[in-house]
């Protein structure tokens, strides 16, 4: 059983993990960007700390700040919530490095999942049903065009990395491709 957890994500998510910690006997610890130092979560951590200025990559995505949090208190776990670090496979790997256990998915997981052509390769392996489309790089337009076809359309072109939804984009024709 872990004694303290880091929990490195804001608003409803933060609340929910904090209110379970607190429920399990477990210490938590917020952290806090400048925006969030008065969401109403903070108070019922074990301890709150602030870790940056408003923007995300000033606080919640920089993981050296969180990394000297989890250090300075002690804490033997983090759970990084949803979005932020949460997806970050090296971030996972610095936890382990100092000893601290990432509530998650393993490093090589979030590796695997962060990148969509080896995610669906790995689901067809394991037999798991997919949306039917090509498990591969598509080389350029033309090839896109071709496949798109063999599908049918609607079709949804996608990045291999990215997050989020960014870089999707919905083809309801050849022209579309």
């Amino acid at each position: 059983m872990f004694e303290k957890i880091v929990v490195a994500n804001r608003g409803a998510a933060a609340a929910r993990i904090i209110r379970a910690l607190n429920g399990m006997g477990v210490k938590s610890v917020a952290v806090y960007s400048e925006a969030d130092k008065t969401a109403p979560y903070l108070a019922e951590a074990s301890e709150a700390h602030a870790i940056g200025g408003p923007a995300p990559a000033e606080s919640y995505l920089n993981q050296d700040v969180i990394l000297d949090v989890v250090k300075r208190t002690n804490a033997d776990g983090l759970h990084p919530g949803y979005g932020f670090l949460s997806e970050n496979a090296a971030f996972a790997e610095a936890l382990g490095a100092a000893g601290v256990a990432f509530i998650g998915p393993g490093p090589k997981a979030i590796a695997a999942m962060g990148d969509k052509i080896e995610s669906k390769r790995l689901a067809d392996e394991a037999g798991v049903a997919t949306v039917p489309g090509l498990p591969g790089v598509i080389a350029d337009a033309e090839e896109a065009v071709t496949v798109s076809n063999q599908i049918g359309y609607p079709v949804l072109l996608k990045a291999s990395a990215g997050g989020g939804g960014k870089g999707m984009r919905l083809a309801r024709s050849e022209d579309g491709v």
